[in-house]
């Protein structure tokens, strides 16, 4: 048996990606067999792609770990998951391909009305979004936010889901037509990295400064410190940007504020827990308070997927569709 996927044998640019024939996969007692019909793209897969991130085993190699599709063999060991049912995961490698093994711990059930686009573009994003709203800093009725790169994935689910908790949000981001983005997401005001954002925030805040920032960018974590107000918190999840400074503990005693940090495989340490915040994620996307804009090439153009994400032009979440 052969099946199709989307490989590359040397790193390089998007021109190493090749859709060929490979042997299909086979599974284990505790593994199912899922043939894919939404695959998501990320920039991980990128760096993986140039030889930054490590990739186990030998070549071909294949990139991927977001997706969704419809159960087609499962093994001996797994209950609760049968042929034909739709299922989704957010860290199995190699999904790139027509079929994909998936441990059972990590198979995510998918609700009725709850579409195979939807969950492969929300797990990995929306699973940061919500632990980072619920965990590292829960957000209460009337708490502002500030939120670091807002017009990216995971900025436009903070956006969606801060408001949604009952907070407000101000986003940060490069370009005016970010800050339409990140506005049309529902943020209530919108400063742009280049002007001067921080007075802006003192202005805007009344000198009070926000309760949280959600820093992405580590470059600019002393910026978030100062627009934070006394008791306030940053929460460090990313470095986009550039490393952070190191931290002064006093500067955090003088001003009573937290500094906390996340990181998603930390939190998804159980089936249950995948379960769990995945549930409450495709009851805000059923109920339409959860909305993923979405953008699909073919798997065979993975290629031109992965040019257009480079772009940095990309507007909302790549899927590649087998």
């Amino acid at each position: 048996m052969s099946m199709k996927a989307l490989v590359f044998d040397k790193f390089g640019g998007p021109e190493v990606l090749e859709y060929r024939e490979i042997q299909d996969p086979s599974i284990g007692p505790d593994d199912i067999l899922l043939e894919m019909k939404a695959i998501g793209l990320n920039y991980a897969d990128v760096y993986r792609r140039k030889g930054n991130y490590h990739l186990e085993g030998q070549p071909p190699y294949i990139l991927g770990y977001e997706g969704a599709g419809i159960v087609k063999q499962a093994g001996e060991n797994v209950e609760n998951i049968k042929v034909g049912d739709s299922v989704a995961f957010a860290d199995v490698p190699s999904a790139n391909a027509e079929y994909v093994v998936v441990p059972k711990e990590k198979a995510i059930p998918i609700p009725d009305g709850v579409s195979f686009e939807s969950a492969a573009s929300l797990l990995l994003q929306g699973l940061t979004a919500h632990y980072l709203t619920k965990d590292s800093f829960p957000i209460k009725q009337g708490n502002l936010a500030l939120v670091h790169a807002a017009a990216g994935g995971v900025g436009q689910l903070l956006i969606q889901i801060i408001k949604l908790l009952g907070g407000n949000v101000i986003g940060l981001t490069s370009s005016d037509e970010k800050r339409e983005k990140a506005l049309s997401a529902g943020a209530d005001e919108v400063y742009l990295y280049k002007e001067d954002w921080k007075e802006k925030i003192k202005e805007y805040t009344s000198e009070r400064g926000v309760d949280v920032v959600y820093e992405s960018v580590g470059s600019t974590i002393m910026d978030s410190f100062e627009v934070t107000g006394i008791g306030g918190t940053v929460v460090f999840f990313g470095m986009a940007g550039g490393d952070p400074v190191k931290i002064d503990p006093r500067m955090l005693m003088d001003t009573s504020k937290t500094l906390t940090g996340g990181d998603l495989w930390n939190v998804l340490t159980s089936h249950e827990e995948r379960i769990n915040r995945s549930q409450e994620l495709f009851e805000w996307v059923k109920s339409g308070k959860l909305n993923v804009l979405q953008t699909t090439f073919p798997l065979k153009d993975g290629a031109r997927a992965h040019d257009y994400i480079e772009s940095r032009n990309s507007k909302g979440k790549i899927l590649l569709i087998p």
